[in-house]
């Protein structure tokens, strides 16, 4: 029977057990013993993955110098993509550790109205005889479901700490790539008033001129190809939409190049590199690497998780 008395213990153990909801949430690691306020500091709150802020001015500037500097800067994209990949990942940690500790928090708020005894055993305690044998077994489940929350919680925090460092040390290089960019400017500059753009064109396929004249110099060069893809709108198609790319397939299928197909591919992408001042050609893609005429040099890029993503399978070439 309610009594003035035990209902008022009861809503006090409601309370108490909210605000050990709140100190455990709060908590970076939790045992699996009742949690005490000594033993309870509360966490910071979690930084901004990677200084989302700052990669929103980064990214500003990429357009801007897109404006200034010719067109398509793959290079600094590709950088770009590796910061957004790793923010992504900060977050879906940051979900999955809210997650489990509010799992743990809960069975903590539990134990404290419990008097400290695991509920667990409670719950078997009170059960019929004949509900023993199923009983035993969600216990079993709820103890090893317990430890591996916590267990999980710490395996969270060391990756999430993990992806927001990774995070911070992309847009460190992004950063670092625009203002080499920037202190090329005189000479880039000069190449893109050498190489001024050309208009989209029709009758042609849609490429521009100077991309007809790279694409049948390589066919005659290095051909016959699987095939020759050039503009395309589908996707990222970057310089593709413009009529400015073209992409030299060496097999088929998405097939890594390897023996015959592959030494096509090192040819096409060494001559593109080595012909570039005299036909006007800004960059080139090929084995997951990029030489951009703007910042010269092979430089690896960033996973995109396929053979064609990685252009494995063909060369890139976009022009100014």
């Amino acid at each position: 029977m309610e009594t003035p008395t035990s209902t008022a213990l009861r809503r006090g153990g409601r309370r108490a057990a909210a605000a050990v909801l709140a100190i455990a949430t709060a908590l970076p690691l939790m045992g699996t013993s009742a949690p005490t306020a000594a033993a309870a500091p509360a966490a910071a709150p979690m930084a901004d993955p990677g200084d989302s802020e700052k990669f929103k001015q980064l990214s500003r500037q990429i357009e801007k110098l897109e404006d200034e500097y010719g067109g398509d800067l793959a290079k600094l994209k590709d950088t770009r993509y590796a910061v957004t990949q790793a923010m992504k990942r900060a977050q879906v940690l940051e979900k999955d550790l809210v997650a489990a500790r509010e799992v743990v928090a809960r069975l903590a708020a539990t134990r404290y109205m419990t008097g400290g005894e695991d509920p667990t055993v409670q719950f078997l305690a009170a059960a019929e005889p004949t509900d023993m044998l199923s009983n035993a077994s969600l216990v079993t489940h709820l103890a090893q479901n317990k430890a591996g929350k916590v267990e999980q919680i710490q395996r969270l925090i060391d990756e999430q700490n993990q992806a927001r460092k990774k995070a911070e040390q992309k847009i460190d290089a992004l950063e670092k790539e625009i203002k080499e960019l920037k202190g090329r400017q005189a000479q880039i500059k000069q190449l893109v008033k050498k190489y001024k753009p050309e208009s989209p064109s029709t009758g042609m396929g849609g490429v521009t001129s100077r991309m007809l004249n790279v694409k049948n110099t390589i066919d005659v060069e290095f051909g016959p190809f699987p095939t020759i893809g050039c503009v395309r709108y589908a996707g990222d198609p970057q310089d593709h939409a413009t009529g400015r790319a073209c992409d030299f397939m060496v097999t088929t299928g998405g097939a890594v190049a390897s023996g015959s197909a592959k030494s096509q591919g090192d040819q096409v992408a060494e001559y593109a590199v080595a012909h570039a001042n005299s036909l006007g050609i800004k960059y080139v893609i090929w084995r997951q690497r990029i030489y951009d005429m703007r910042s010269p040099g092979w430089r690896m890029m960033e996973n995109r998780g396929g053979a064609t993503a990685n252009h494995y399978d063909h060369v890139h070439i976009s022009v100014f």
